[in-house]
């Protein structure tokens, strides 16, 4: 991995192959790991940038507390720095908050289309909002943690997933995960879910959102009906078992991505 200086932090990166830029943004408490075989499938037609928020991936080391919208100028200030005038950012999970917070600052010209994975995009339930809460509550955090990692992983014997879940996801310290709580609680409680957040967007584009995980046909179908009512919205639902379907199938995700920029 590279590093690059943005503010008082030392960020990580790196990049692979050339074309339109997709710049891939993982969620809370994962990095650049979370695309090791995604990106060598879109960098065979893009240029693919791996980008780990601040306090994530080589460089733990930040500058004090932050929030989703300092992750986001921290991704404005890199694509200045990198000379980046157009882009198309792929987040994962909860990375979607500060992707699209970005998304809203840079005009359509910069930021054409936007991809979000795996990203819950109905409005919680109160079981959610209360594992959210678990995970800041340093006597409780690891159980927090835990029923996450067992619905996350669910069937699966894929050894990617588990070691990413169970090694990578893990060795986040405690602060990091109360910060990934609060953030996206707050989140959730401000907009109501994604759908909503995207639908504010000052300049609407494309964007479309691949996911696996949940199965209930009623969480289709919300979406569907998002859908049918801002056509700039477009749910891919794909046929994997978990939550991290960069894992478990990247040559479909990279072709639903591809197809979906083309």
């Amino acid at each position: 991995m590279k590093s690059i200086q943005i503010g008082a932090n030392t960020l990580s990166y790196d990049e692979a192959g050339e074309g339109e830029v997709l710049l891939l943004l993982s969620g809370w408490c994962q990095d650049h790991r979370l695309f090791k075989t995604l990106a060598p499938e879109l960098a065979r037609t893009h240029r693919v940038i791996r980008l780990d928020w601040r306090g994530h991936g080589e460089h733990r080391e930040h500058d004090g507390d932050f929030t989703v919208d300092d992750q986001a100028s921290d991704v404005a200030a890199f694509l200045d720095k990198m000379n980046i005038d157009r882009l198309v950012p792929v987040s994962t999970s909860h990375g979607g908050w500060a992707n699209i917070e970005v998304t809203d600052r840079l005009d359509v010209a910069r930021i054409p289309r936007t991809v979000v994975i795996d990203w819950i995009q109905t409005t919680p339930n109160e079981d959610f909002f209360r594992m959210i809460d678990h995970i800041q509550d340093r006597t409780n955090w690891e159980n927090g943690r835990g029923d996450f990692f067992n619905y996350w992983i669910g069937d699966t014997e894929n050894q990617d997933i588990v070691n990413h879940v169970n090694n990578e996801m893990a060795k986040y310290s405690f602060e990091m995960w109360a910060r990934s709580g609060r953030e996206i609680g707050k989140a959730y409680r401000k907009w109501g879910n994604p759908m909503q957040r995207m639908a504010a967007l000052k300049d609407k584009r494309p964007i479309t959102h691949i996911y696996s995980q949940p199965f209930e046909p009623e969480y289709a179908e919300a979406q569907l009906d998002f859908a049918a009512g801002n056509d700039w919205y477009k749910p891919n639902k794909l046929p994997g078992r978990t939550h991290f379907p960069t894992l478990e199938q990247p040559k479909v995700v990279a072709d639903t991505i591809r197809a979906f920029v083309a």
